[in-house]
């Protein structure tokens, strides 16, 4: 299994970026994909999930309405729109999965931070 995320980098309060994360290695339609952040100092904190199925999607609650998860599973891909930045969401964001209850992968991370 390999987790593959991409697009992270400098953006200013209230622009957007676009992280991508490719999956490979299982059978990337049959599962949740999750988006999670990180800050030094701080616990890893769910940011966005979707699930295999069309609008089965949550948030957490600050980055609702600004972020937006979404997946081409004929691609393989989950992606995290994230506009109207702010400061407070620069972080390392790292994708997800959860195949069993004993197997969990994690990409390798991205990082996003946001500054003027």
């Amino acid at each position: 299994v390999q987790l593959v995320e991409s697009g992270g980098g400098l953006a200013q309060p209230g622009g957007s970026l676009r992280l991508s994360c490719a999956a490979s290695g299982f059978s990337f339609g049959n599962y949740v994909m999750n988006w999670y952040r990180q800050v030094p100092g701080k616990e890893r904190e769910l940011v966005a999930a979707i699930g295999n199925s069309p609008g089965n999607s949550l948030y957490a609650d600050s980055v609702k309405d600004r972020f937006t998860i979404s997946r081409d599973n004929s691609k393989n891909t989950v992606y995290l729109q994230m506009d109207s930045l702010k400061p407070e969401d620069t972080a390392v964001y790292y994708c997800h999965t959860r195949l069993s209850s004993w197997s969990e992968y994690w990409g390798q991370g991205t990082q996003v931070t946001v500054s003027s």
